[in-house]
Order: structure tokens, then sequence, then C-alpha cells
């Protein structure tokens, strides 16, 4: 069964978090993508969570979760022989995704003017912490210095004290998202023109990219986004509040009056919004000791799916916060099929979150767990290629691949 991107075929050089999560999206869509390993493997193969906190290559959920769908092949680039072979396969490919640093592929004799010598078609996509370009084309980034470059990381937190970030890699998985659609750019314009093309794509940009609000509000008014904390009143209802089984989030409504007769509505009590207290934000910060009482009251007597179950039928915008275990079980995202159950060798079956889009009028193939290291050795050198295995054999003894 092929899917919407059936003949593309993409050659990941990518490691660790952002460039193979870009690269997943195009194999969850049916692209061939070929992952291509140092013989060691992918530094992620050494990331936790392990299967059964038991650290293993083949049992990091952080690679395997970023590489299904995909083949997987290794092959030493700084050798001789594995440069040619890299060679033979750009001929076959559509596409190259690699995050050197920069000016790496260059000095391994792969630059994109040399691989146009091969395959005139061919689309590289090039990652890197700040481009391949500008004073900092040399510099680290982590996922915590990125969001302090960036700007968000300059107005979380309470005031006065140190800057906070959101959880998780935030960044890497934004560039993640710019990686695929840079991909697809690619890919389309060698299509239309009949020449590959090159992309410059920086983690710091992509994640820059999307701090609009912060940055578009400097741009026009020359404002500088300060760190509020919860130190904002709680009738304007920003943030997290505790209810009888846990919390709830709340983005906010003091800024939109038309809001407050929804929250009384979510609450039964639409006669609230008769109340001279509360007739608005103004009044209900005047009497906020007011308008506590029954606020939390409210809360804690209610779950947070009772809570969630009213504010939907209110077109309030409130949600539980969930823990990962919630997340799992929410009946919405099981009703989807976000969620899949994908079988490995090592771990056997795990669930795995999946593509967060619905192809509708194309086959879905069934996602495939990610590939052992060297996996497909076989199958894309000597099946793709035509490598005799006996050659095959000796590159592996030679640790070429």
């Amino acid at each position: 069964m092929s899917g919407a991107l059936d003949g593309l075929t993409v050659l990941d050089l990518t490691q660790a978090i952002a460039g193979p999560f870009g690269t997943k999206h195009l194999a969850d869509c049916g692209a061939k993508v070929i992952k291509i390993e140092k013989p060691s493997g992918d530094p992620a193969r050494r990331a936790p969570p392990f299967y059964k906190d038991r650290p293993h290559p083949e049992g990091s959920g952080l690679f395997l979760y970023l590489n299904t769908n995909k083949l997987g092949i290794t092959l030493d680039l700084k050798s001789a022989e594995g440069r040619a072979l890299f060679k033979r396969l750009a001929r076959k490919a559509d596409l190259v995704v690699e995050s050197y640093r920069p000016g790496t592929m260059e000095r391994l004799g792969l630059s994109h003017r040399e691989l146009l010598q091969e395959n005139p078609r061919l689309g590289i996509i090039s990652l890197s912490d700040f481009g391949q370009t500008g004073p900092y084309r040399e510099y680290r980034l982590t996922e915590l210095a990125a969001f302090g470059l960036t700007g968000p990381m300059f107005a979380l937190g309470a005031p006065g004290k140190e800057p906070q970030k959101f959880a998780e890699n935030s960044t890497l998985a934004i560039t993640g998202l710019a990686v695929g659609n840079a991909a697809m750019a690619a890919a389309i314009t060698s299509q239309r023109t009949g020449k590959g093309v090159s992309v410059d794509l920086s983690i710091a940009e992509s994640f820059l990219a999307t701090t609009e609000t912060q940055m578009m509000s400097h741009f026009y008014s020359g404002e500088v986004a300060q760190r509020l904390g919860t130190a904002i009143r709680p009738q304007f209802l920003i943030g997290s509040y505790p209810c009888k089984d846990g919390y709830v989030a709340i983005q906010g409504v003091g800024r939109g009056e038309s809001w407050w007769p929804r929250v009384f509505q979510m609450m039964g009590k639409p006669e609230l919004s008769k109340d001279p207290r509360f007739k608005d934000s103004q009044a209900i910060m005047e009497h906020g000791d007011d308008f506590d009482a029954i606020w939390y009251t409210w809360l804690m007597e209610h779950t947070r799916k009772e809570i969630f179950d009213a504010a939907g039928e209110a077109r309030f915008p409130i949600a539980p916060v969930y823990s990962s275990e919630d997340i799992y079980n929410d009946p919405h995202f099981n009703a989807r099929g976000f969620f899949a159950t994908i079988r490995h060798s090592h771990t056997g079956p795990i669930r795995y979150p999946t593509r967060p889009f619905r192809l509708h009028g194309t086959p879905n193939p069934p996602p495939q767990p990610a590939p052992r290291l060297g996996q497909h050795n076989a199958k894309v050198f000597c099946g793709m290629l035509g490598l005799p295995k006996r050659a095959l054999a000796t590159l592996k003894k030679k640790g070429v691949v």
C-alpha cells in the first residue's frame, strides 16, 4: 500500500531530534526515507527514556518515535568508499536532508554543487543551529539556549525572577515541522523546474518565526514584553486553577468582555451576567473577593471532565491539565486514531503518537517500527545499488557500514 508521497526518495543524514522529526513527517506520508547513521548509530539511540529503564541502542523511546516508517542503513562518510556509496544513492534520490555543522558536507566532498553533478534534480536541505552564513554560523545551540536566544523566555516567569521556558523540546519540534515544509518546497521546485535547489534552514530562525505576538508588538509599538508570572488578577482567568480532581487551564478572558457571559453559562449561573458586581471586567476586579468565592467554590465542586464538558457546551476555552496517562486514555484522541500500536523487535508492541493530520482519499499504510541499526543495509546497498552481498560483508568488516 502506497502513501501520498509514494515515489519520493529521501536520504536522511540528520541526527537527534529536529531533523529526524522533520523527515518522519515525510516517511509518515509514504516517502521512502532512508535514515543513514554512522556505524556507531545516531546519538538519539543513547537518549532516555529506555524500554523498561534498561539502556539499549534499540530501546530509546526518543529514537523509536522519531524514526518510525523509515529504512535504516549505516555508512561512514569519512571513508572514501562510504562517500562513493552515498553518491550512488544520491543519483537515485530526490532529496538529501542533513544536519551537520556548516561546511561539513563541503569538507566531505559532498557539497550541493558536487551532488548536483551526480543528480541535477537533487534537492538538499541543510539544517544547522544558526544557518550556513552569518556571524553565529559556527556557534552551538541547545534547546534551552535556543529558547533564550529567540525571545519567548524573556517574558516567561515571575517579575523580578529568572526567566523560564516551556517544557519538552519545543524549539526542536517546531524546527522539525519547518524541515518537513522545506523538504516539500524543495521537492516541488525540483519537480516544476527540473533543477535541484539548496535550502538553508536554522533552528534559531525556525523558532523565532513562531514568536509573532512578542516580535510584532515590538515592531509595531516598541513594546518589550515583561515577565508577569501569576501577578495578574485572577479575575482575568489566566493560568491553571484547582478543581475537584486536579487542575484546569485557561488562556484568559480579561480583554474580551464577551467571554464573561460564557463563563457564567459554563458555571450554570447565567444570572450573574445581570449582577452589577460582575457586569464587566472592571466591576469584577473591584469585587474580586465576591467573584473568587463563587468561582473557586464552583471549581472545587466539579471534576476536570465536568468542567471541560460544561465549557464545551458554553463554547468557552478551558481544558483539563492532563498527565501523560490521561492523554493516552482520552476518548477523543483514541476515537480519531491518533495513537497506533507498533511492534518493534526489541520492545514488542508499544503505542505511539501518529501524524497530526488526516489525508483522505489516499492510502494510509500501517505504521512501521523504527529501524534497528543497519537493519536495511542489504535491502538498500544490494537491492537499490546492486552491490554484491560479499562486497557488503567486506565493507562491514572494514567499518564502512
